[in-house]
């Protein structure tokens, strides 16, 4: 039987990684650049829609420029601590560009183990 203070123990431990390890800032830096692609089409709809208002794109604007940025800055990286090949890396870096691609493209990094930490040999 596990013991909770391990289990809790492994969960800090992962959280804190999110923000202090090159795949882990890569990962929070691609699904949180997506979920903001969803607020700013959100507010592009309010934007060009019978309401007219142009808040949402005013708020999610800048919040979705700063998290693009940090994707790709997380992008490149992540790249040359994994040492992902150049078309790898351009393909991350331009899954910026499409609605939600950030996302897709982190779950193929993790499918086909690109975001594991190798053994030195």
């Amino acid at each position: 039987m596990h013991n909770r203070s391990e289990s809790s123990a492994s969960f800090v431990s992962k959280f804190v990684s999110l923000f202090t390890t090159p795949v882990g800032q890569f990962r929070l830096a691609a699904i949180t650049e997506a979920w903001s692609w969803a607020g700013l089409l959100a507010g592009m709809s309010l934007k060009y829609s019978a309401a007219a208002n142009p808040i949402g794109v005013q708020i999610m604007g800048p919040i979705h420029g700063g998290l693009f940025i940090f994707y790709v800055i997380a992008t490149i990286r992540v790249a040359m601590h994994m040492r992902w090949g150049m078309w790898t890396t351009v393909i991350g870096i331009f899954a910026a560009l499409p609605p939600f691609c950030t996302y897709f493209f982190e779950v193929w990094m993790l499918r086909s183990r690109r975001l594991e930490v190798k053994p030195r040999s």
